[in-house]
């Protein structure tokens, strides 16, 4: 989608401009990890107008593939508008009632912000499995969704469930669960349980596990999800806990603190940590360290004011993942701290 951020603080009413960026999920996740160096690639449908010529030439910039993005002439490409405060869990589609969403956020405790999304009857909510040919998505090591585009339309709800039904032959298949009460009114979010169960690796937020299932704590969660491989539960400020099973039987339990970050806005930071610990499940790192390359994607994208951060540079990231526990617990990042370079007293100062 393409997004509009505010020129200045305060209400939707009140503001008077937007610039003009790019969002959404999938092309975030697909961003971040061609800017860190893999090979990433983005499969959508866009209307054929200029958003869709923009987003298109936006995410190419970035490095990602986009032959497989189809260019729709009848329908739209999504745009949204936000103001500048934590992205809320009940965000509103402007398509389908055009309100404005309020809700617990990731950090908890932070002014939320408006956010409200025209894209009912979008390019990307036409996608279907006749239209997305399986050698299309099974083309790379590790095939990424997220919960947002089951909510989009049924035909994408069916796209969904086949891209999640295990298969022989299918690539790892990641699932950010990105659960968005106000997109799932009519009930439903229990279909995005059934999605997760289908897939290898899969992300969701601990408010996001109580919104949608009623679920309290990583354990409650994870014996409700035992079928992925490895399940991240995502704990806000407080940092992240995985589960990973072992060859033998029962999981590893792996917890990474999140280091502390001074926020700019609390939007991005999701697909950004999924995007982390993919680039570190693709270099084959051990849990630990792809929850830690996580946060810091997550830190890059909350010290800028858009849903893309420039991602620090590897050896950099690299560089503070080998912080033993008690110099990771000393970190402060702040904006401009991706420039930084290798380990500096400054970032790694208290």
């Amino acid at each position: 989608m393409v997004t509009f951020v505010p020129s200045r603080p305060g209400r939707l009413a009140d503001v008077p401009a937007f610039s003009r960026g790019i969002g959404g999920a999938e092309s975030n996740v697909a961003c971040t990890l061609a800017r860190v160096g893999h090979t990433a690639r983005w499969i959508s449908r866009v209307g054929a107008d200029g958003f869709g010529d923009h987003l298109v030439a936006e995410i190419a910039a970035a490095g990602v593939d986009v032959s497989y993005v189809r260019r729709d002439p009848d329908r739209p490409t999504g745009v949204y508008f936000r103001t500048a405060g934590e992205r809320a869990l009940g965000e509103t589609d402007g398509g389908d009632g055009r309100g404005e969403g309020g809700g617990e956020g990731e950090g908890g405790g932070e002014e939320l912000s408006e956010v409200v999304y025209y894209r009912a009857g979008s390019a990307a909510a036409a996608m279907s499995p006749d239209l997305v040919p399986r050698e299309q998505t099974w083309s790379g090591r590790v095939l990424h969704l997220t919960g947002i585009t089951a909510a989009l339309s049924d035909g994408c709800r069916a796209l969904l469930r086949e891209l999640t039904t295990r298969a022989p032959g299918r690539p790892l298949v990641s699932f950010d669960v990105n659960y968005r009460t106000a997109l799932w009114r009519g009930g439903g979010a229990g279909r995005l349980l059934d999605l997760a169960r289908g897939c290898d690796l899969v992300f969701v937020g601990e408010d996001e596990a109580g919104a949608a299932w009623g679920l309290r704590g990583a354990a409650a969660i994870r014996a409700a999800l035992p079928e992925p491989e490895v399940l991240v539960v995502k704990q806000g400020s407080a940092g992240a806990t995985a589960y990973a099973r072992r060859p033998a039987g029962g999981d590893e339990v792996t917890c990474e603190p999140a280091p502390r970050v001074e926020v700019v806005a609390a939007v991005g930071a999701g697909d950004a940590f999924a995007a982390g610990f993919l680039s570190g499940t693709l270099r084959g790192l051990p849990v630990a360290e792809r929850l830690r390359h996580g946060h810091l994607m997550a830190a890059a994208a909350l010290t800028v004011p858009g849903d893309l951060g420039a991602p620090p540079a590897r050896e950099h990231a690299d560089g503070l993942v080998a912080l033993d526990a008690g110099a990771w617990g000393t970190l402060r990042l702040a904006p401009g701290w991706t420039d930084a370079g290798p380990v500096s007293a400054e970032v790694a100062t208290p």
